[in-house]
């Protein structure tokens, strides 16, 4: 890898509307909530109804770790005179790492009339691979605009 300065970088990764704090405080009210109502049918002799509030917090404690560690993933997007790089990283932590000719290479974007900015995705030379397709929208039309601009920056200079 040569070390040219970069034309654009971006470092993109999924949104998450609820923070760690508003994470923790959900799992406190919704813990407490499903505490006081599985002893008050554990009391009562409906003790089958409790195991169930019991399974309800456990399956949105799961599912929030899930979505949390689907979060962890993010896309490095590079631009150099020479070299286009776009490098995924899963939530685990591996890398694979594409590389393109900024001059062969070509950003396509699939548009909705009414959703907007559908999937990103860069070509060339025989192959393709998305870009940022966990983004919301608005995330997509700005990244879209920039990296466009990037790459017609790029191949205007010889």
């Amino acid at each position: 890898m040569t070390d040219e300065q970069p034309v654009f970088a971006a470092e993109l990764t999924p949104y998450r509307s609820l923070g760690r704090k508003g994470f923790h405080v959900l799992l406190i009210l919704t813990g407490g909530i499903c505490l006081i109502y599985g002893v008050f049918f554990l009391v009562t002799g409906a003790w089958p109804i409790g195991l169930f509030l019991g399974l309800d917090f456990l399956a949105l404690y799961i599912a929030f770790k899930l979505s949390y560690r689907s979060g962890r993933a993010r896309e490095e997007v590079t631009v150099t005179r020479t070299n286009l790089s776009i490098r995924k990283y899963s939530p685990a932590g591996r890398m694979i790492e594409h590389r393109f000719n900024p001059f062969w290479a070509r950003f396509r974007v699939n548009r909705h009339d009414e959703f907007g900015i559908t999937s990103m995705y860069v070509t060339g030379e025989g192959r393709r691979t998305d870009v940022g397709s966990f983004l919301n929208p608005d995330d997509r039309e700005s990244f879209a605009k920039a990296f466009r601009g990037a790459l017609a920056t790029v191949t205007q200079r010889l």
